[in-house]
């Protein structure tokens, strides 16, 4: 989700790269989960977050939406966000036990908590946002091992590529004077990048870009 606000008032002032040490780790965030409450719609999924989450819920997008997420507007664009729940307002994939019951395959938010991604020049490095996390005495660690992404590069060409997208669609439906257009425009892309099932025997990435033409 993008945040208009200064790095200074947000993070420890400094901008990491992957192979940068980043006072992250929670080890394993033993007795918290804070961070999976009160965090309204800020976790915002893309193409790849309801992929793995579709595949490791062998659900349907459909299905997700039943019980897993919502849909809510940004800059005219519709997006899928995880669903919180109960006057503590937490994620409904947070057990009974306080442990995150999708971690294997939980959306890129949470796996750059507490990080962000800072966006320049075409490209993001990444931020350590030091109000977020109330865990104590963090330990040190690469950000790539944090981040623990395993398609490297293919992931962040894919990050860009969405990014630019969303902006190209939100800057379409602001010029467009039509609410119909907007909601045909958002009908698209739901149905293009979200709800039309991947083939899990074909390479994410081909298929999204093959959409993406």
């Amino acid at each position: 989700m993008k945040r208009n606000v200064r790095l200074e008032d947000i993070t420890d002032g400094k901008i990491y790269e992957l192979n940068d040490m980043v006072r992250a780790d929670t080890g394993g965030c033993k007795d918290c989960y804070v961070c999976c409450t009160g965090m309204g719609d800020s976790v915002v999924l893309d193409p790849y977050d309801i992929y793995r989450m579709m595949q490791g819920l062998a659900c349907s997008f459909d299905e997700l939406l039943l019980t897993k997420i919502n849909m809510h507007v940004e800059d005219l664009l519709i997006l899928p966000n995880m669903k919180i729940e109960g006057k503590d307002e937490r994620c409904v994939c947070l057990g009974e036990d306080g442990r995150c019951t999708v971690h294997a395959y939980r959306p890129s938010v949470c796996r750059l908590f507490p990080l962000g991604r800072y966006y320049h020049d075409n490209r993001f490095s990444y931020i350590l946002q030091v109000h977020e996390c109330v865990k104590p005495n963090r330990a040190k660690i690469k950000v790539k091992k944090w981040i623990g992404n395993p398609d490297g590069d293919r992931y962040d060409e894919f990050v860009l590529a969405w990014r630019n997208f969303k902006k190209n669609v939100q800057a379409y439906m602001k010029e467009v004077d039509s609410e119909e257009k907007v909601k045909e425009m958002n009908m698209y892309v739901l149905e293009k990048f979200f709800r039309r099932p991947y083939d899990s025997n074909r390479d994410f990435y081909e298929q999204f870009y093959e959409r993406l033409q």
